[in-house]
């Protein structure tokens, strides 16, 4: 009996020792999950007075143009900028690490401090770059006898190609970063026998590097994924002082967690809004789920 009064004392002492970290889970994670899944199935106009109405908001996402074209844009810039920052990251870490011989930790600070600057800082940069009147880039135009662009205005062609170009000049090297750690873990062994049996560097890249790097690149591209369909930063500070609900000529800027932020914080249906969060959920599972067998470790 004194042994297991012991055993239960000592398992309390453990169990208060993990308590903060459930408690914190639950309160902060767990039960804003479930919360924000029950708002998905309320209407209200605000906080209070929730009616519950089942399936309507996601039968109401079906008809609503914005939410496709929201939905559009976000696949669009994703697309466009990830075919940027995954092989562009990929690349950048194969070079620093197999290449670059010296001055290796300039490079890693150099394509790195993007991350690590505010996103509203290189947003409001980007603003002033492509500034119709002031931006440094309609003043290189007219110094070559060029007519000033309204980049972020006019029919609204320029508006997506350039939260791509922001968003994988921020993201590509927090990829190579991971990229680099990936490449230093592969053993060296394996390429000097490469190297021994005739095998060409490019060989080498498909044969022993992209094998044995495939679970990092499914981790990268699957929080990809996530980052992709949460780009918000930029798209809202380059546009907010545009006309509508703050996303350019005809919506070429709304990205769905703008629309998300729309119907939250503007109309303060967070029924509705949480019904979008939701779907962005779906999409990141479906993706990650298609994508994963590409990625399986064939040596398991």
């Amino acid at each position: 009996m004194a042994t297991s009064r012991m055993e239960r004392q000592r398992h309390r002492v453990a169990y208060m020792y993990v308590a903060p970290f459930f408690i914190f889970f639950g309160v902060f994670m767990a039960f804003p999950i479930f919360q924000s899944l029950y708002l998905s199935f309320t209407y209200s106009q605000g906080y209070q007075n929730l009616t519950f109405i089942g399936l309507d908001n996601y039968k109401n996402l079906l008809s609503d143009s914005l939410f496709w074209k929201s939905l559009y844009n976000t696949g669009f810039i994703w697309i466009l900028s990830h075919l940027l920052i995954l092989p562009g990251g990929f690349l950048l870490a194969y070079a620093i690490n197999n290449v670059i011989h010296r001055g290796k930790d300039v490079f890693k600070a150099v394509f790195f401090t993007p991350l690590i600057t505010s996103a509203v800082a290189v947003a409001l940069v980007f603003s002033s770059l492509f500034g119709r009147n002031f931006g440094l880039i309609n003043y290189a135009l007219t110094l070559f006898g060029g007519e000033p662009v309204n980049w972020l205005g006019g029919t609204g062609v320029w508006i997506k190609p350039i939260i791509v170009l922001l968003f994988a000049w921020r993201w590509i090297g927090y990829n190579m970063v991971i990229y680099i750690a990936g490449l230093q873990g592969i053993d060296g062994a394996l390429y000097e026998s490469a190297y021994v049996e005739g095998a060409s560097k490019l060989q080498m890249m498909f044969r022993i590097t992209i094998p044995l790097m495939k679970p990092i690149l499914f981790f990268t591209l699957f929080l990809s994924f996530i980052g992709g369909l949460q780009i918000f930063d930029e798209p809202f500070i380059l546009l907010q002082n545009t006309s509508g609900i703050g996303a350019g000529t005809d919506n070429q800027g709304l990205v769905l967690a703008r629309y998300l932020y729309y119907q939250a914080f503007s109309r303060w249906n967070f029924g509705y809004a949480s019904s979008i969060a939701y779907v962005m959920v779906l999409i990141v599972i479906f993706l990650s789920t298609i994508t994963r067998p590409f990625f399986r470790d064939q040596r398991n």
